[in-house]
């Protein structure tokens, strides 16, 4: 039974006793018509108790037959009093006494407490932010966990929706999905509620459904969780100008809406506090140190776990990464930010090309393996519209001329598996190659190497 409707049946049960004292005071002051009254409502309370236990936990459970024991003994006493028998008040009163006290026990004992967990992801490729914390829960028997993706939006340069996505479909084989469309959050009221996505409506480029925003899911839930879907540069918390650069990854809505936010590390963790405490004020402090936990990224704790035994290779991609001889060659994955791409947009158009035509020379030892922000395009089309054509003809140039493979699967930890390096803008996927001990370069957009434009 969910945690949630027992606590409530148990407290509609633990009604039954002021209902006694009540019984008792009509009795003793001769009222029987009140007590008749007093009688039938203790017997409905107990038969909508039944109802709803036999509905969630199947019918014959020891708790029903308490429940219908009880309701027998309401019956007996309703006879006498409306036949005019003779009772002694005491007596009644402990009968009842012993028969609330077998249902509570019984309720308490003998019903299996399950806690709801609910998952709300909304991009497949961020899903790795959330999934070692679901598979911990969905193997707990003692919780139900669910995955329900929510759609999110496209925002139009004038700040308008465009198109609506849901990626439900894209999350991996061992995930039971389910729809939001069939889940009622405010019916069901989980115990517990997970999210990756902090923004509500603070982003630029796309925007979750606005049910889904923190602010009101807030409402549904015992405990609201945020687990960011990035992972960052570990900071230095005594360098003030470093924490005013991470403001804005940090003062963010879930960040102030959820009970509790789960971030990579301990330094982290401290990281967070004096960035909130720089908004919110010193007198927050307190608040923030017991909401914000250093316990670790499931993204870091799911890549150091991985290795080329869990990972399947699209049959498409082979014939880039085995020369004629069979052997591998050495995989590099080139990573294009958002960050650097909204700085310098055209050069990083430039920068981009250039780096195709130095890996498209050495593609006989080198394979290519781009895997661009998956908010990119999205990005360009919300903020920088004039540019989309000639980012989509880069895109073309690349595939079409077969110059490496090129990945936009939700499946990050694929990429990182299979590489034996990385290439590219900072960003969180450095951290993730730092925690697995890969080689690291990081590109400069301002140098176009000997040959380029």
């Amino acid at each position: 039974m969910k945690k949630r409707l027992k606590k409530q049946l148990m407290e509609l049960v633990e009604l039954l006793s002021d209902a006694h004292e009540n019984l008792v005071q009509c009795l003793n002051e001769g009222d029987i018509e009140s007590a008749v009254t007093c009688l039938l409502d203790c017997q409905n309370t107990a038969i909508a108790v039944g109802q709803r236990i036999d509905s969630a936990e199947g019918e014959g459970t020891t708790s029903v037959k308490a429940l219908e024991e009880y309701c027998e003994l309401i019956f007996q006493i309703y006879t006498q009093l409306t036949n005019g028998e003779s009772y002694v008040v005491d007596k009644l009163y402990k009968k009842l006494r012993k028969s609330h006290f077998e249902i509570t026990n019984r309720m308490q004992n003998d019903l299996p407490e399950v806690k709801e967990v609910v998952f709300l992801p909304y991009k497949a490729s961020m899903w790795d932010s959330l999934e070692t914390v679901w598979k911990k829960a969905h193997a707990d028997p003692k919780v139900e966990a669910k995955v329900i993706p929510v759609p999110y939006y496209d925002i139009n340069p004038d700040g308008s929706y465009g198109e609506m996505h849901y990626e439900g479909n894209e999350f991996p084989g061992d995930v039971p999905v389910i729809s939001y469309e069939k889940y009622n959050l405010e019916a069901n009221h989980p115990d517990e509620i997970y999210i990756h996505n902090p923004y509500d409506d603070k982003n630029l480029v796309t925007s979750i459904h606005p049910f889904f925003y923190s602010k009101n899911l807030k409402k549904y839930t015992d405990k609201l969780v945020y687990i960011p879907y990035f992972v960052l540069e570990e900071p230095d918390t005594n360098n003030k100008s470093a924490l005013e650069g991470m403001k804005h990854f940090v003062q963010l809505p879930a960040v102030f809406n959820a009970d509790e936010v789960i971030v990579q590390s301990e330094n982290m963790r401290k990281a967070y506090i004096e960035c909130m405490v720089m908004y919110a004020g010193e007198e927050n402090r307190e608040y923030y140190e017991k909401k914000i936990k250093g316990t670790g990224s499931p993204k870091i704790e799911k890549i150091k776990s991985m290795t080329m035994e869990d990972v399947t290779l699209p049959e498409e991609w082979k014939k880039f990464i085995y020369k004629s001889d069979g052997r591998r060659k050495k995989i590099i994955v080139y990573n294009t930010s958002l960050t650097a791409f909204l700085q310098n947009p055209e050069q990083m158009l430039k920068k981009i090309l250039d780096v195709f035509r130095v890996f498209d020379e050495n593609r006989e030892e080198v394979a290519l393996l781009w895997r661009p922000h998956p908010l990119l395009k999205a990005t360009i089309s919300s903020m920088m519209p004039q540019l989309r054509e000639a980012y989509d003809k880069i895109v073309e140039y690349y595939k079409y001329n077969e110059i490496g493979i090129y990945d936009d699967t939700p499946d990050l930890d694929r990429a990182l598996v299979m590489a034996d390096a990385y290439y590219g803008d900072p960003s969180s996927l450095v951290t993730l190659c730092k925690a697995i001990k890969m080689p690291i370069m990081i590109q400069n957009a301002m140098v176009i190497s000997e040959g380029g434009d």
